[in-house]
């Protein structure tokens, strides 16, 4: 796949969590995750997110496997890209959350994918994982 042909997209750890509660595989999240894993969607993350994204998915209460927290981990190490911060000056509910819209603000074409948009400064590349899926097959990306 040519690398125009690519999204790049910073992926909230609410997406995550969210595929690896999908039960049959045709949830969005889980279809954005599937994206990633098939190299349509580069993710976008840095140290920050990468420990977020241990962080949460370890906890007690998801009963998460640990061999499959790393392998997405993993994936998305080894398929995506290691990008800084922009700083902003915008206002976030929670200011553990600028650092996913940052990383996206690195990438002049990123998206930031998240299942809790109201967390976000309105901006049109902060998108639902629904509204991620009909980027993709708006671009033909994915049927």
């Amino acid at each position: 796949m040519n690398e125009e042909k690519k999204v790049y997209a910073v992926i909230d750890t609410n997406v995550l969590v969210s595929s690896l509660f999908s039960k049959n595989g045709t949830s969005n999240p889980y279809r954005v995750i599937s994206s990633v894993l098939n190299g349509i969607i580069i993710p976008l993350y840095n140290d920050e997110i990468i420990n977020e994204y241990r962080d949460v998915l370890s906890r007690n209460k998801f009963r998460f496997n640990t061999d499959d927290i790393e392998n997405l981990i993993g994936a998305f190490i080894a398929f995506g890209m290691d990008t800084d911060r922009t700083n902003v000056n915008e206002y976030f509910p929670d200011k553990d959350d600028a650092v996913f819209f940052e990383v996206a603000m690195s990438v002049e074409t990123a998206y930031l994918v998240t299942g809790n948009i109201k967390h976000f400064p309105r901006k049109p590349f902060v998108v639902t994982p629904s509204q991620m899926i009909e980027i993709l097959r708006a671009n033909r990306l994915i049927e």
